[in-house]
């Protein structure tokens, strides 16, 4: 049987869709969690950076985490909002923002730390299995930001 022209268009012959799909599902799995300490996975994920860093810009955050300054912008606000971070413009450049976890947003951090456990929990892979999909992950991200260099 000969293949058609359209057989890329095929759901099944797409990367993407099972790196979608299961970015989802693996997402929805933290719902119940992070709804327990009141954090969307966005919020989250930032939170985690400022855990971190403790202060970082607002682009610093966007390319850690991948996402847009448009995005970035909304979730830190919201987490100022909630009294985890704070902003503040750069003394040394007036149009960068900098933003600081709170003692309040560090004092969350302990109700988060069970939270990855939980998750891993929840997914079927073995830990070697884990650490493949996290390296070809992470492999596909290097590939980006490769591409956005040029």
């Amino acid at each position: 049987m000969s293949q058609s022209k359209y057989d890329l268009l095929k759901l099944e012959n797409q990367l993407c869709f099972p790196l979608y799909a299961a970015s989802r599902e693996v997402v929805k799995k933290y719902r119940p969690y992070l709804d327990a300490v009141g954090l969307t996975y966005t919020q989250y994920i930032t939170m985690m950076v400022l855990w971190e860093e403790k202060e970082i810009t607002v682009k610093a955050i966007g390319e850690k985490l991948f996402l847009d300054s448009g995005t970035v912008t909304p979730v830190v606000k919201s987490l100022e909002t909630k009294g985890y971070a704070r902003r503040e413009r750069s003394k040394e450049d007036e149009r960068s923002v900098n933003v600081l976890l709170t003692e309040r947003g560090e004092a969350l951090r302990e109700s988060a730390v069970e939270i990855p456990l939980s998750v891993s929990r929840c997914i079927t892979l073995s830990p070697e299995e884990a650490l493949q999909l996290y390296t070809l992950l992470y492999k596909l991200l290097e590939t980006k930001e490769d591409e956005d260099k040029v």
